[in-house]
Parts: structure tokens; C-alpha cells; sequence
């Protein structure tokens, strides 16, 4: 009887204090970080979806991002750059020396390929001063004019501009070489002013072939952007 009463009241001693009642101090659920374990067990191990907000954010910078494969970047002598500004300066340039050489001549009137060159020459002198002017305020307030738009009206004016530069250097080529290979007369004429204004009309050619290029390209990837 006293052996019974010994052990009813073991069973019956409170349990000490900060320990719960019923529980061994080593069980799982008397540990500090059994119950976020539990919690991510009850969700399959998988990380918790992102909010509304961020997932919009995703969604949209996954909308504006180029096609994958296609790298579009600035190229060199594009509009709003400062090799295009470079560009541009170098044309006015040439084509103002093609238009001072050709005028230091008094008789450079009386040839309609000559004519045809002065013309030519003074409007790519105001179309690449133009651009120029351009160039100088988008590198200024960092911006650059390259809608669809633009692109198309630079490609445009270049290709114009460009043609006529090249035929006229070309015609007055042509007369240059008749007066001074087969009519022998380049003593009677000025035959030197005559080749300089030309040469520079063919360098001013060569100055402007880049930028039709480059807006030409810049031109196409725009359109098919829009």
C-alpha cells in the first residue's frame, strides 16, 4: 500500500515551471522553429507567391523588352551622337569648299554641270547644317530624335541630298576632263578650280554615304518597332 502511494503521487507532482504539462522538453513542438517549419511543410515546400504589384511590374518590363536575339544600340554617326554631329559638320564643310572653289571662277555659269554642282552643293550644305543644329541640341538636353518619323525624314533627305551630290560631282567631272584631256583648252580656262571644286563635291559624297546608311537601317528597325 505504501509502494502504490509512492508512485499516485509521483503522478500527481505539478510539472516544473516553463515547461507545459504532458510534454518531454526535447518534443518538436516545445522547439522555437518547429512551427515555421510546419507552416512551410503545410505549403508543399514552394515559395510564397509575389504581389499584385511586383508581378505587374514583371509583366510589364517583360512586354517592353526587344525580342529575344534582336540587340539594337546607338552606331556610330547615328542622329543625336556626337560622331553624327561630326558627320554632319564635315559635309557643310566640304560642300562649302566645293562651293568656294567653283565660285572663285567667273565663268562657271556658262556650264550647266557646273551650275548644276553650286546648286547641289548649297543645298547639302544647308541640309547637313540643318542636322547639324539638330545634333547640337539633342546632345544637349540628352535626347534623341529618333521616332519613326525622324528616321524617316533624315533617311529621306540624306538619299536626295546624296543623289544630287553624287551626280553633279560627277557631271562636273566629266566636263573637267573634256576641257582639259580632249579640247586641250585648260590654259584658256580654270582648269584647277574646276578639279578642286569637284574633288570636294566627290569627298562631300563620301562624307555624306554613311549617314544614308545609318539612317536607312535606323530608319527600317523604327517602322517595324511602331
Amino acid at each position: 500500500a505504501e509502494l502504490f502511494g509512492v508512485a499516485r503521487a509521483r503522478r500527481r507532482r505539478p510539472a516544473p515551471a516553463g515547461q507545459p504539462s504532458g510534454r518531454p522538453p526535447g518534443s518538436a513542438a516545445s522547439r522555437p522553429g518547429c512551427a515555421g517549419a510546419a507552416a512551410a511543410a503545410g505549403t508543399g515546400g514552394q515559395a510564397p507567391a509575389p504581389a499584385p504589384a511586383a508581378a505587374a511590374e514583371v509583366e510589364d518590363a517583360n512586354a517592353n523588352a526587344p525580342p529575344p536575339g534582336v540587340v539594337m544600340v546607338d552606331l556610330m554617326g547615328a542622329p543625336g551622337t556626337r560622331w553624327g554631329l561630326g558627320t554632319r559638320l564635315a559635309q557643310a564643310f566640304l560642300a562649302a569648299a566645293a562651293i568656294g572653289f567653283m565660285a572663285s571662277t567667273d565663268d562657271f555659269s556658262e556650264v550647266t554641270a557646273f551650275r548644276l554642282l553650286v546648286t547641289a552643293e548649297a543645298l547639302q550644305c544647308l541640309w547637313s547644317l540643318a542636322l547639324a543644329a539638330v545634333d547640337v541640341y539633342a546632345l544637349l538636353v540628352k535626347r534623341a530624335f529618333r521616332t519613326p518619323r525622324a528616321t524617316t525624314i533624315y533617311s529621306i533627305g540624306d538619299w536626295v541630298t546624296g543623289a544630287l551630290t553624287f551626280a553633279a560631282a560627277s557631271g562636273s567631272a566629266g566636263i573637267t576632263i573634256l576641257i582639259n584631256d580632249d579640247l586641250m583648252m585648260c590654259s584658256e580656262n580654270h582648269c584647277p578650280s574646276f578639279m578642286a571644286s569637284t574633288s570636294m563635291a566627290f569627298f562631300t559624297w563620301f562624307a555624306i554615304a554613311p549617314s544614308c546608311l545609318f539612317n536607312l537601317m535606323t530608319a527600317v528597325y523604327r517602322v517595324q518597332r511602331a
